[in-house]
């Protein structure tokens, strides 16, 4: 009995680190890396002038992402500019930092 109980805890407790190591840092207050995940992007084409490199998901996403048109000031709302930009985006499928989905609303 006491050896199923530790199996038990060792196996909830490897879960639990993993989980910690699935989701990047920062994602919890809207920042990665010191960069806030809202706000004015700037797609860029390549991945050394991007603050931050994302692979479209759809689903369990690290950062659900509504593309606005303006007033982007919420968690994960973007606005797609050319310049004066608060984060530069790299778009990939291989080794992201984060992972995001488009959705419509929050």
């Amino acid at each position: 009995m006491k050896g199923g109980y530790l199996m038990l805890v060792l196996w909830v407790s490897f879960f639990l680190k993993s989980e910690e190591r699935a989701k990047p840092q920062g994602i919890d207050d809207c920042t990665f890396k010191g960069k806030k995940l809202y706000g004015r992007v700037k797609l860029v084409e390549y991945a050394s002038e991007a603050d931050i490199k994302v692979k479209i998901v759809n689903s369990f996403p690290d950062l659900k992402v509504q593309f606005v048109g303006s007033f982007p000031d919420e968690c994960g709302q973007w606005k797609i500019v050319d310049s004066n930009e608060d984060l530069k985006v790299y778009i990939t499928e291989s080794f992201p930092d984060i992972k995001i989905q488009a959705v419509t609303s929050f």
